[in-house]
């Protein structure tokens, strides 16, 4: 399958399994293509290599999209609801993608051998909160990146052990909604 092929059967099992689990609350699959599929691949000109976590993963957004676009990197998804990470765990087997991996735990618990170059969260928490998850999961040197809407958001503080690097306004191809990318160096 190519790339292209990926997305659509990804698609496809995102919404059959979504009537059955809920996974999404969108279920037209040309606003599951703008809302997940665009929304997730925005990112990853932002990004920089390495191996990347992605933490409250849900249905695999934007981890599933990432791993399709750049079968080089090492994703690992994190979520807690069982539902939720073995529909993760079978996208990854339909679609092949051998860089990806599901994990079923609470962020709080999961302990990595290895701490990652970045850990990403798109829809998750408090941008101090992920933050606070995210201390012993990101390499010294690494990057935390929060997907959000409107910034500054309320509990935007950044917490000890990570700085501010930048902030990027996303545009995504026909989703009118702010979207913004707030990267954090880990120090």
């Amino acid at each position: 399958m190519n790339s292209t092929e990926q997305i659509e059967h990804y698609l496809k099992l995102l919404s059959k399994w979504s009537r059955a689990y809920n996974l999404t609350a969108i279920r037209d699959l040309e606003k599951m293509r703008t809302h997940h599929i665009l929304d997730s691949l925005s990112i990853e000109p932002y990004l920089p290599t390495g191996s990347l976590l992605d933490l409250g993963s849900g249905a695999g957004l934007p981890g599933i999209p990432l791993a399709i676009q750049d079968p080089a990197r090492t994703i690992v998804m994190v979520d807690s609801n069982r539902k939720k990470s073995s529909f993760i765990q079978q996208a990854i087997l339909e679609l092949g993608l051998s860089n990806a991996t599901a994990i079923h735990s609470r962020a709080e618990e999961y302990r990595p051998a290895k701490k990652f170059n970045i850990v990403v969260s798109r829809a998750f928490t408090s941008l101090q909160q992920f933050l606070q998850l995210s201390l012993n999961l990101v390499e010294s040197g690494g990057v935390a990146v929060a997907m959000k809407g409107k910034w500054p958001e309320e509990d935007s503080a950044i917490v000890d052990g990570f700085k501010l690097e930048r902030v990027e306004k996303i545009e995504i191809p026909e989703l009118n909604a702010e979207r913004h990318l707030i990267v954090c160096a880990r120090v």
